[in-house]
């Protein structure tokens, strides 16, 4: 009475009550059981099962829920027994009823030890012909009521994202920690989990670590199982929700099971299957920020990774057998991407015609490599919504501008400017190396149309 699982309150004891209704309404496939207040105040767990009977209330364990590893929360048979010691030891009155008899709490002598005294229940004659069994506990409060519900992921606000073999995934309720479930039932709570989990197909070692006290369950106990309903798992939500918390690795912040590199693997694979995706690691991306930008236009999401599975990615393929895009791949789609219309000059307008004899004099002034071509096309990305205007091909030594630069002669010259530059300098867009060479031909050209006297000198 005084000392078994002395730790538990009435919000423990009340779990146990509740477990043994769920099993109940599995193992006989019957509705959920309902737990309500009455108008008297009395808190009642009621079941729709077989009703329970005096055999219940002996101390061992329970052969039919052993059968039933992943269908059932309880596996010991004394759930019922530690319940009612603790809400005795609590001040709460225990009543049962069922077909099979009523049942309440008293203390009595133990048998042969006059001097002990032990808890006792009482059996009577059935006082009500009912269907299943409903315990009634006067004296407990509703916060403990609620309280105990939070044990089981049904009564939780958590929201199921997805189901696999081993188990589900659930979001985790705005301001409060995740928690991970057997069959259910709440063994661990995880601070800095990303989702809750249910583990419905259990192994040996997570029923061998589920104790009677169901409390203390370690990491080590569940962790496969939660990386293999993750790998099972092929939700875009839930892989989107990975990913973007994966973003985050840089700085620390990410949830543990962003910690597991087959996760982290796993994440990308998923998502790239289901979105237009684009992986880089920081040091690509610093180094292609322009083409990155060109990716972002073009309706890619760019995604971080970290350098330890760059290799795995690019090695692997995603949950639908399609190649992973990297950098790389990228690149080649984007240079694949266009499609030229080239027009001569004779096709031009006559005010495309004087814009694009420009050229000529801002060669004069900055200097063309003589073996480049420059010309322009009608189009240069077979894309509806293409914003390209310029585009440097160096291993053709052709510049190419789209026909709409000719439509006034600052368009044209900046455009033609910028592809200029990069004819200087193997350095991107973005970068310092290419922007020093960009600012050298600004003020050249800035200067000259201040001081055009300098520009006739340095002609002469």
């Amino acid at each position: 009475m005084e000392e078994v699982l002395e730790a538990w309150g009435p919000a423990d004891a009340l779990r146990e009550l509740i477990a043994n209704a769920l099993d109940e309404a599995t193992l006989t496939e019957t509705a959920d059981p309902d737990i309500y207040e009455d108008d008297a105040g009395n808190w009642h767990v009621r079941d729709h099962g077989r009703g329970l009977q005096y055999e219940h209330f002996t101390q061992s364990e329970d052969e039919e829920k052993l059968a039933h590893p992943d269908e059932v929360i309880g596996k010991f048979g004394v759930g019922l027994k530690d319940a009612i010691a603790t809400f005795h030891r609590h001040g709460i009155d225990v009543t049962i009823h069922s077909s099979h008899g009523t049942f309440t709490v008293k203390e009595a002598p133990k048998h042969g030890f006059e001097e002990i005294e032990t808890l006792h229940v009482s059996i009577e004659s059935p006082e009500r012909d009912i269907t299943g069994t409903d315990i009634i506990l006067k004296g407990i409060e509703e916060d403990t009521v609620k309280e105990a519900k939070q044990n089981f992921i049904r009564y939780t606000e958590a929201e199921r994202l997805v189901s696999t073999r081993f188990g589900d995934v659930y979001s985790t309720p705005p301001g409060e920690h995740a928690s991970v479930y057997v069959t259910g039932i709440r063994v661990a709570t995880e601070p800095n989990f990303l989702f809750s989990y249910d583990i419905t197909n259990t192994t040996k070692s997570i029923r061998d670590a589920l104790n009677r006290e169901r409390s203390n369950v370690g990491r080590t106990a569940y962790t496969s199982r939660v990386k293999k309903i993750l790998q099972a798992c092929d939700s875009e939500t839930v892989a989107q929700q990975l990913v973007d918390d994966l973003q985050r690795f840089t700085s620390g912040e990410t949830h543990d099971e962003l910690g597991w590199k087959d996760i982290q693997v796993h994440a990308v694979k998923v998502l790239n299957a289901n979105q237009e995706v684009v992986i880089a690691t920081t040091g690509e991306q610093a180094n292609n920020r322009d083409l990155l930008e060109q990716a972002r236009n073009d309706g890619y999401q760019v995604v971080t990774i970290p350098d330890r599975i760059q290799s795995e990615v690019q090695n692997e393929t995603d949950t639908k057998g399609g190649e992973i895009r990297g950098m790389e791949a990228y690149a080649t789609e984007y240079e694949d991407s266009f499609d030229f219309d080239i027009i001569a000059a004779a096709e031009m307008t006559p005010d495309e015609q004087r814009i694009w004899s420009l050229r000529e004099t801002l060669f004069e002034i900055i200097g063309c490599p003589p073996e480049y071509t420059v010309q322009v096309s009608e189009t240069l990305r077979a894309t509806d919504d293409d914003t390209t205007r310029g585009v440097h091909i160096r291993s053709d030594r052709r510049i190419i501008l789209r026909r709409d630069t000719l439509s006034d002669s600052e368009t044209f010259i900046g455009t033609l400017l910028h592809e200029l530059a990069h004819t200087r300098t193997l350095a991107p867009d973005q970068t310092r190396e290419f922007e020093s060479v960009l600012t050298d031909f600004l003020g050249v050209v800035g200067n000259t149309a201040i001081n055009p006297d300098s520009y006739s000198n340095s002609s002469s």
